[in-house]
């Protein structure tokens, strides 16, 4: 299939893509990995009159824990994340998302900005960004914002951005103390596929032996944006854990998915994985928790 006619703009710094961007509003697309854009342009579901290439933009790129924050740049594509040590030392999830998005080939080109401003339901690095406590710095001509991911999608493909802003880079504030990330994806194949379910959690120790402190459940590909499991949440908040209470925040979590039927399964059988693979992510999470 070939791509539609466009122009195409190449800037070299993030002041010029926002001029760019802020001029041509909707008549301009970023471009990053491209495994989304140009996927999307080859069916003709989107005509961009514009492509703006972020390609050769270097503040762009780059992973950097400094200070407490793991900054990382929006261009740093999936295989980069997933080989950092920085991202593994400090966020197993993110590093187990990265592993499991899409074929080596597109891991390679596929980038954190484009996976999460895509918006797919079933995207592999929102969940464990929102379990572990991301912001995207979302930047155009005016100024800069930061947005918790949390509040960050809107819908299906859709974002809060605005049409002249482009997302710049990822933080996420590394915790002190016993904390611990597990991200677990549920594919009809075990290689390039898109998630049937996907869960992130995120647990926080109040000490040695101590109970549950901050604690965050992101469900993914069972609703219309990823979705935190208040409820299970809740029960785990500020108790001691054990297998019981794992057990009994899972199946919270099943209640808190909004599935649908699809080709590729049932909204019955999603909605029951929600609850297998979060008990998993979470006795991961907490085994990390409690040996770090």
């Amino acid at each position: 299939m070939l791509l539609p006619e466009f122009d195409f703009h190449e800037p070299t710094t993030v002041s010029k893509v926002c001029e760019i961007m802020g001029r041509l509003r909707e008549k301009a697309r970023p471009l990053a990995g491209g495994t989304d854009l140009v996927v999307n342009m080859k069916k003709k579901l989107i005509r961009p009159e514009n492509v703006v290439s972020l390609a050769k933009i270097d503040d762009l790129k780059g992973i950097v824990l400094k200070n407490g924050i793991l900054t990382i740049g929006a261009c740093v594509t999936a295989a980069e994340l997933a080989e950092s040590d920085a991202v593994v030392k400090t966020f197993d999830a993110l590093a187990e998302g990265a592993r499991v998005l899409g074929s080596p080939l597109v891991r390679n080109l596929a980038t954190i900005a484009g996976n999460v401003v895509s918006a797919r339901p079933a995207a592999d690095l929102p969940p464990p960004l929102m379990a572990c406590g991301a912001r995207a710095v979302l930047v155009k001509a005016s100024g800069e914002r930061s947005v918790d991911l949390n509040h960050f999608f809107s819908g299906p493909g859709k974002t809060v951005m605005d049409s002249s802003e482009i997302l710049t880079k990822i933080f996420i504030e590394v915790p002190q103390g016993r904390y611990g990330s597990s991200y677990i994806k549920l594919g009809v194949r075990q290689t390039l596929e898109i998630s049937l379910v996907n869960v992130a959690a995120f647990i926080s120790l109040d000490g040695p032996g101590g109970s549950i402190g901050k604690v965050r459940i992101v469900l993914g590909s069972v609703g219309p944006t990823p979705i935190r499991a208040k409820s299970a949440e809740e029960v785990l908040r500020g108790q001691l854990p054990s297998d019981a209470l794992l057990a009994r925040a899972a199946e919270a979590a099943s209640a808190d998915a909004q599935p649908i039927d699809d080709f590729r399964g049932s909204a019955e059988y999603r909605r029951d994985m929600v609850g297998v693979l979060t008990r998993r992510a979470l006795t991961a999470a907490l085994d990390r928790a409690t040996s770090r």
